[in-house]
């Protein structure tokens, strides 16, 4: 994404709905900012978020993808947290094999009160995936 000339990252950030979603609104509401080029998909649950869903967003151009979710053992679905934070695990070791670095996804535990935190965790996100530059690693596959 270019902006004024200078390239800005695509973050996608999938957002559980009854933690992250309202720690994300819980930022607005606080008027803190974070970056306009993080796009947040609302899911029911973390553990809803399907690995190729991180696959195909970074096949459209993300730069970034970060799942959030509720802080383990807090959970509306009980245990869905423990099992996104084991989906992401094999799906880090997929990413290695398809040569995307490990640090263009991330997994953090916000909940709806953390509107500060999340505001904190998607610019820390935004900058390190400046740092790491265009993701061209699944160029050939996007659809322009």
């Amino acid at each position: 994404m270019q902006v004024n000339g200078a390239w800005q990252p695509t973050i996608v950030a999938f957002c559980c709905n009854w933690c992250s979603y309202a720690g994300a609104d819980l930022t607005g509401t606080n008027r803190l900012a974070y970056p306009a080029n993080v796009k947040i998909i609302r899911i029911p649950c973390s553990c809803r978020l399907n690995p190729l869903f991180i696959l195909r967003a970074f096949g459209r151009g993300a730069d970034g993808v970060i799942l959030c979710g509720c802080h383990p053992g807090d959970c509306h679905y009980t245990t869905g947290n423990y099992y996104a934070r084991r989906r992401m695990t094999l799906l880090f070791s997929m990413l290695d094999f398809l040569g995307i670095e490990r640090e263009r996804t991330r997994v953090e535990w916000v909940s709806a009160a953390e509107g500060a935190k999340f505001a904190a965790v998607m610019n820390d996100f935004v900058r390190q995936i400046t740092v790491l530059g265009e993701n061209k690693r699944l160029e050939d596959f996007r659809c322009k």
